[in-house]
């Protein structure tokens, strides 16, 4: 028995001292506030870039594992774009060991109010290497009708 505190946490129940471990002592690792639904918790923070060029929005989404059945890619009709998905949770066999879990499962969705110069009807989504491209094409802005005006 120590007189001196594990600051540590309780390592030695696994026998085991992993010097190269990141699993580090959390102070605050049983006082959590959340106000997310435990079916969206995994992917509520799907890591998503959005980019405009001259011609369009384009987002890029890291689904890294899923196939493109398991991604859903929906627009509505107030301009809102909708990418959401479901990574299932790997099947437990009784005489497997598992020694870490760290990827995640889930549902995602994430929601996004595109402007007014969207073509809406042409939203093109494509998906390679875990990555989902989505392009959602822009209006061409319509240059004013300048007239020039003769002074006489």
């Amino acid at each position: 028995m120590s007189l001196i505190p594990s600051f540590f946490g309780n390592r030695r129940s696994n026998n085991v001292f992993d010097p190269f471990s990141l699993d580090l002592w959390d102070p605050l690792k049983d006082f959590t506030i959340s106000t997310r639904s435990p079916e969206t918790s995994a992917f509520v923070d799907a890591r998503i870039d959005w980019r405009e060029t001259p011609e369009a929005h384009v987002f890029k989404a890291d689904v890294p594992g899923l196939k493109k059945e398991e991604v859903k890619v929906e627009v509505e009709d107030d301009r809102v774009l909708q990418i959401s998905g479901e990574r299932n949770v790997e099947k437990e066999d009784k005489n497997d060991t598992w020694h870490r879990l760290e990827r995640s499962s889930g549902k995602f969705m994430r929601r996004f109010r595109l402007p007014e110069n969207v073509k809406m009807d042409q939203v093109k989504a494509s998906m390679e290497n875990g990555v989902l491209t989505v392009t959602v094409p822009k209006m061409e802005v319509k240059k004013p009708d300048v007239k020039a005006i003769d002074i006489s």
